[in-house]
């Protein structure tokens, strides 16, 4: 990945999304951008237009943490992008510290972690990377994702199966929505290790197999996602609100637990009994390397 490129891109894109009103600056009608200039970003960062400038253009490894700071400040960014735009300098000075070792390393999940996925049974569970690759999942998980692993069931991947699979759009209702989180979730992982090879052949794959893929890779959004609600139509039991809990894991750095859940009583923990209920009469796809972990 270009990482001058993306420098430029993102900061451009943030650029753009800010209107001097939403920073209290003069609009006028005789402007050629859509949100801020350069100057104005500069003025709001209390840095030269020059030394912008030059950031802008992907020299951002030199820039000081309390100048990144003013930036973040200056483009009104969220802590996912402020995070990204850390990320983004540390990756543009390869010589400020040691490059970080591949957290992605493939190796099977330890014994003790699928114990605890199997111990969870009300709802799926399921350890994932930020490439969006299913690591590890419990029964019920290996049920809801059923497309997603008969798509590829040695290396199930959701970002694949959202834009590659045509079962995706019924699967999640709101795909748009679905679909942008993906690539936000891949984007902000590409800041955080943009060694990883394996996450640039998926976004080589995805960019040149699928247009809505590319069309939002260029848009430069990330997120953290930890917290929330979605809504799903399972084939097997229909549609499904669950809320849903995200957890780094300490002991595998880049390796996320997910945990969703229905409301107690609700129509959606009905079907996900219903949907335990057929697992356990079924040969799912992933089973065989879940048992072999154990």
């Amino acid at each position: 990945m270009d990482n001058k490129a993306d420098v430029r891109e993102f900061l451009t894109s943030r650029r753009a999304k800010v209107t001097p009103q939403l920073v209290g600056l003069p609009g006028g009608s005789n402007r050629r951008v859509p949100g801020l200039r350069r100057s104005e970003v500069a003025t709001l960062a209390g840095v030269s237009v020059e030394y912008y400038t030059k950031l802008e253009r992907g020299a951002l490894g030199g820039a000081s943490p309390e100048v990144l700071d003013a930036l973040a400040r200056a483009l009104l960014l969220d802590d996912a992008e402020r995070s990204h735009l850390f990320d983004l300098a540390q990756a543009s000075s390869p010589t400020a510290r040691p490059r970080r070792r591949n957290r992605l390393v493939e190796q099977p999940p330890h014994e003790s972690l699928q114990w605890m996925l199997d111990a969870v049974t009300a709802g799926p569970a399921f350890v994932r990377n930020g490439r969006m690759d299913l690591v590890a999942a419990n029964l019920l998980a290996r049920a809801f994702y059923r497309d997603v692993y008969a798509m590829s069931p040695d290396r199930p991947n959701i970002a694949r199966f959202t834009f590659l699979d045509e079962h995706a759009r019924s699967f999640f209702p709101d795909w748009d929505f679905y679909a942008q989180v993906t690539v936000a979730i891949l984007r902000t992982e590409a800041g955080r290790d943009p060694h990883d090879g394996r996450l640039q052949d998926l976004v080589g794959e995805l960019s040149t197999l699928s247009d809505d893929f590319r069309q939002l890779w260029g848009q430069h959004d990330v997120r953290h996602h930890g917290t929330g609600r979605k809504v799903f139509c399972h084939p097997v039991v229909g549609e499904l609100t669950l809320a849903y809990e995200g957890m780094n894991l300490e002991s595998s750095p880049g390796l996320t637990l997910t945990v969703y859940a229905a409301e107690p009583g609700s129509a959606s923990a009905e079907r996900l009994q219903l949907l335990a209920s057929w697992a356990a009469s079924q040969e799912l796809p992933g089973q065989e390397s879940a048992q072999t972990a154990r």
